[in-house]
């Protein structure tokens, strides 16, 4: 995880709340905001590496769709190099996307990283052996996150793989209020105040769409995928491997 300023987003009482948006701002605090708010991150990170070394074969291309920092690719690029696949990072903000390239320049060598700043379901993939889609299908417009699915399976080469992690909503409403209570706990521990937790919940009220667990089944056998894994699963967290 790079460097980052410690989040204080919302630690001051706003009088209103503004829907959560991946400006400068976000940018500058993500890596402290995603390590204390998503449970698990770190591991995903490693095991990014491991699917990496699992599915990427040389001369194809590799897809971090919703990159944010770059995490994922970094961690893909460390598993493979040296390694003539393509690593393709891809995200709509451009704060996020400035920051992946000046973490690139400062780096001691390539790691075959190409950074792009645009809408995920408007990039074009192919002959790709893994595609990683974490924690960005919920900022997605519930009417394309079919098409985005299908487009993935599309580009995907014959036994390569989607890694898609989620934070689902529960079906059980009861359950779906523990683990929220649960995580909300979690955050308390990480330093995070009610007031920042209440606030930020509101924030992401109407950008974070969740779907269920079996909605995002669902949608993987629909665009084709045969093969569905849970990789990990943390309260509301899940990531997914799909095999083509």
């Amino acid at each position: 995880m790079p460097a980052s300023t410690k989040d204080h987003i919302y630690a001051d009482k706003q009088v209103e709340v503004q829907d959560f948006v991946f400006n400068a701002e976000v940018t500058s605090v993500f890596a402290d905001m995603i390590g204390r708010s998503v449970p698990g991150y770190e591991v995903l990170s490693q095991l990014v590496q491991s699917m990496a070394r699992k599915f990427v074969a040389e001369d194809t291309n590799v897809y971090d769709l919703g990159c944010s920092l770059g995490n994922a690719s970094l961690s893909v690029a460390r598993a493979l190099y040296p390694s003539k696949a393509r690593i393709f990072a891809v995200d709509s903000s451009p704060a996020m996307i400035q920051h992946l390239v000046e973490r690139i320049e400062g780096m001691d060598s390539d790691p075959g990283i190409s950074p792009i700043c645009c809408d995920v379901a408007e990039i074009s993939m192919q002959n790709a052996s893994l595609v990683i889609l974490n924690y960005t299908l919920q900022f997605i417009d519930p009417r394309s996150r079919d098409a985005l699915i299908a487009k993935i399976y599309s580009g995907l080469r014959e036994g390569s793989a989607l890694l898609l992690s989620e934070k689902i909503i529960r079906e059980d409403l009861d359950e779906e209020h523990l683990m929220r209570d649960l995580h909300e706990g979690y955050k308390n521990i990480r330093g995070y105040s009610d007031l920042e937790i209440s606030q930020k919940r509101e924030a992401l009220e109407n950008v974070m769409i969740r779907d269920t667990d079996a909605c995002h089944c669902e949608r993987l056998h629909r665009a084709g995928f045969s093969r569905l894994y849970v990789l990990m699963k943390y309260l509301n967290f899940i990531s997914y491997i799909a095999i083509k």
